[in-house]
């Protein structure tokens, strides 16, 4: 059968010649954490724009709460933490990458505090917290529970010093540009078409384009990222013929706050560090059944746990008790803001929690510099698969690994738009309409029910008939969706949706045993013969497995 996600490259029909051009060395695309440590860096010696489909806040490193994993306190170690990361990810990390990532955490921290980021302090030193999976204290954190919008605020500060830095805030890049057209292995990124409300359709060319924008939580009913997180880095990549990684791995946090209608707000694993503790509607602590390491549990293991002990008892939730943390108010101020927003009293209350999607592990393959298949495409941050997390992330080590990796594809891309940018000859790019004569659907019920689907089928407990079912039901929406042009953000969003669901959907079925945070109900245990990553890429014709 025809299928729809291969066959589209560029989501409009145009001719390059006919539209408004933008010169830069560098292009970044998305403002997130990743994009502004990219930049700071590239615009030392290089001319950058960075792009951001809605307000620079919008990203998870905003809305990130636990911290930062770095090797603080003498009495840790740097192969304690790597051992503690390799275990997390269950055979799948990329060792090389963990050991980079660890060895540098402690200097981007450093770094940050220069630049004046506000981390808590125990005096001279940093206040330290533990977190699930980590066998020390080696979280540094912010104003509490609130890092990531600290260092949000540290990089934006210090991005808006950079002479030759411009944000491009509400501009939405619609595809990636590249040589030849089609994409795929050989080809060259070469910049990319954009639109903007005020501007209308525009092309960026640049010398380097540098792909940051984020995850992809809003596949999922149940998510504690923002609505910005429309998967688009993957339909951009996948549609260029870039190589796509792990894209089965998607983690979910175990606790969010669950309140009927509102939105699943996270609440952050330092609470349990601190000593939270998971309790049932009898108030039974149960994790300790389900690992030797209780609440403190890697994430994928408390998820499962969270919904299988809802499913034995008939429960639709489970609670976060912190009655005994009487500091708890002046350690995590935005959660107890949060749930007394509710009308919870932590101090006298427990919290009603469930998991939800939180962070997608897989992405675009990249080395931690962000280089891909494509030439001149480097992928960094939440978009990226780096092999760092395996098939489970541990706690605190996104936020070092989006300033190592952005700091780094900063460096590389100026110094290759420097070396080779001046000189590229760019080509005139005309894409034919693709004409369909299939009716409308309507996007709004498409999406709402792909992230149901989702949530079903392709959650934390996975089941082969559900996967297969699940993919016949993306592949009709995607006849019916990826066959026509739309003219705004909504509907340009909801194609890199489907497309990402379309992948994940894929490698999920594809991957015949359980792995971190992979489970399948039909195939319990971890097989070693599936101890490797799974990389997929476009063709016009087939799905390239490698």
């Amino acid at each position: 059968m025809d299928n729809a996600y291969l066959r589209r490259r560029y989501l409009l029909s145009f001719e390059s010649r006919r539209l408004p051009h933008i010169f830069t060395d560098v292009l970044i695309v998305g403002a997130g954490g990743a994009g502004l440590r990219a930049g700071i860096e590239a615009a030392q010696t290089a001319q950058v724009i960075l792009a951001t489909k809605g307000d620079i806040a919008a990203s998870n490193t905003y809305h990130a709460q636990g911290g930062m994993a770095a090797v603080i306190d003498p009495a840790d170690s740097l192969q304690h933490h790597i051992e503690d990361t390799l275990a997390t990810g269950c055979g799948l990390c990329d060792a090389g990458v963990v050991e980079q990532v660890v060895n540098a955490a402690r200097a981007q921290v450093m770094q940050m505090s220069e630049w004046g980021c506000p981390f808590d302090m125990a005096g001279e030193t940093f206040e330290l917290r533990r977190e699930g999976g980590h066998r020390a204290h080696r979280i540094v954190h912010a104003n509490g529970d609130a890092t990531g919008l600290a260092l949000y605020r540290t990089l934006h500060a210090k991005a808006r010093q950079c002479g030759n830095l411009k944000i491009f805030e509400n501009c939405f890049v619609i595809d990636l540009l590249t040589d030849p057209p089609c994409g795929g292995s050989g080809a060259t990124c070469v910049g990319a078409l954009t639109y903007h409300p005020r501007y209308g359709l525009q092309i960026i060319r640049a010398g380097y384009v540098i792909l940051a924008a984020g995850g992809a939580g809003m596949l999922w009913r149940e998510t504690s990222n923002p609505p910005t997180a429309t998967a688009d880095s993957i339909g951009l990549a996948f549609r260029a013929g870039a190589v796509i990684a792990d894209a089965e791995m998607m983690q979910f946090h175990p606790t969010t706050l669950y309140i009927a209608g509102g939105s699943r707000s996270l609440i952050s694993e330092a609470v349990r560090g601190e000593g939270g503790m998971l309790v049932d509607r009898d108030g039974t602590r149960f994790m300790k059944d389900y690992h030797p390491m209780g609440d403190l549990a890697p994430r994928d293991v408390v998820s499962r746990a969270i919904v299988d002990h809802c499913a034995r008892i008939g429960a639709s939730h489970v609670f976060l008790d912190v009655r005994h943390i009487k500091t708890f108010a002046a350690d995590f101020p935005s959660i107890d803001q949060q749930v007394r927003a509710f009308g919870i009293d932590p101090a006298t209350e427990v919290i009603p929690v469930h998991p939800a999607a939180h962070y997608m592990i897989g992405g675009v393959q990249a080395d931690i510099s962000g280089r891909t298949s494509v030439g001149g495409l480097l992928v960094i941050g939440e978009a990226s698969s780096t092999g760092l997390h395996g098939a489970n992330r541990l706690a605190s080590n996104s936020l070092i690994e989006v300033l190592v990796s952005g700091k780094l594809a900063g460096e590389l891309a100026a110094a290759e738009a420097a070396g080779s940018g001046k000189n590229i000859v760019y080509k005139d790019i005309v894409w034919p309409k693709y004409e369909s004569h299939r009716t409308e659907l309507d996007l709004t019920d498409i999406r709402n029910s792909l992230r149901s689907l989702m949530w079903r089928n392709v959650g934390i407990r996975r089941e082969g008939q559900r996967l297969s079912e699940t993919l016949e039901i993306i592949a009709f929406w995607g006849r019916y969706v990826l066959d026509k042009e739309f003219v705004d953000p909504a509907g340009w969003e909801i194609q890199n949706m489907l497309t990402a669901a379309y992948l994940i959907g894929e490698c999920a079925l594809r991957r015949t045993e359980t792995r971190g945070v992979h489970y399948r109900e039909d195939f319990p245990t971890t097989d070693q013969s599936w101890a490797r990553r799974q990389r997929v890429r476009r063709s016009e014709h087939q799905l390239v497995v490698e």
